[in-house]
């Protein structure tokens, strides 16, 4: 029987093959395994493929893509704030509240609903940012004058305003689970449609578990953007 001479002289070539006595017959078969491999595996061999982030593996800045932000149609072009989805589906209506009520005269821009707690801290602080940023806002701390009837200028101060914003605190949770005055305010805005609710210090699970109507007015969150940045969406929201 003829002997592969592949172990001595090696097959690495077609015409070494060809001489050899025990494979010059099957050519075919040095393709698929055997030591005839040694010339197929050199010539089959590619090298695996990356995916480029050019190509789609890395960074999208698609619409839809992690890159790119959807811009409300009142937001201006030059505008650096950006916003979610969820946000401008949120705030839409609103804006058009906004609009709608563009021509009534002597309106306060915001009407901001606090908890007494929180008159020092987080809601002077928004207040400040909307007015640094032209906003006008009824402010319990400075429109309620000493002397006067609280209750009586708080209807007051609710008659007009564009948009009415709620700071949601841990503070305001407690007050709107005793019926305090920030109930009777939440109702009123509510009644209206108005209402733009700002998380901070809290969660909206725990919003709807004291106020389920409260809760499922979607709104903006000090969890997701600064303080800042709140107070700039809700200046774009009521500029006209």
């Amino acid at each position: 029987m003829a002997r592969c001479t592949a172990p001595v002289e090696g097959h690495r070539s077609s015409s070494a093959a060809a001489a050899c006595p025990a494979c010059r017959g099957s050519r075919g078969r040095s393709r698929g395994g055997g030591y005839g491999g040694y010339s197929s595996y050199g010539s089959s061999y590619s090298s695996p493929s990356y995916t480029s982030a050019s190509s789609g593996g890395g960074v999208r800045s698609n619409s839809n893509g992690y890159g790119s932000s959807p811009k409300p149609r009142w937001s201006r072009a030059n505008s650096t704030v950006v916003y979610t989805s969820e946000q401008v589906r949120t705030l839409t209506p609103v804006r058009e509240n906004v609009e709608r009520r563009a021509s009534v005269p002597e309106l306060r821009d915001v009407f901001l609903c606090h908890a007494w707690d929180d008159r020092r801290e987080a809601a002077k602080e928004l207040h400040d940012l909307l007015e640094a940023a032209g906003v006008s806002v009824w402010f319990s701390e400075k429109d309620v004058l000493l002397g006067s009837t609280l209750l009586r200028e708080i209807d007051k101060g609710l008659a007009k305003p564009r948009v009415g914003i709620v700071l949601v605190t841990p503070s305001l949770l407690r007050r709107v689970q005793g019926e305090g005055i920030a109930d009777k305010e939440l109702s009123a805005l509510l009644a209206r449609d108005l209402l733009v609710p700002i998380v901070h210090g809290t969660t909206y699970e725990a919003l709807r578990d004291v106020s389920p109507l409260l809760g499922s007015r979607s709104g903006l969150s000090t969890a997701e953007d600064t303080m800042a940045i709140v107070a700039a969406k809700l200046a774009e929201l009521v500029a006209l």
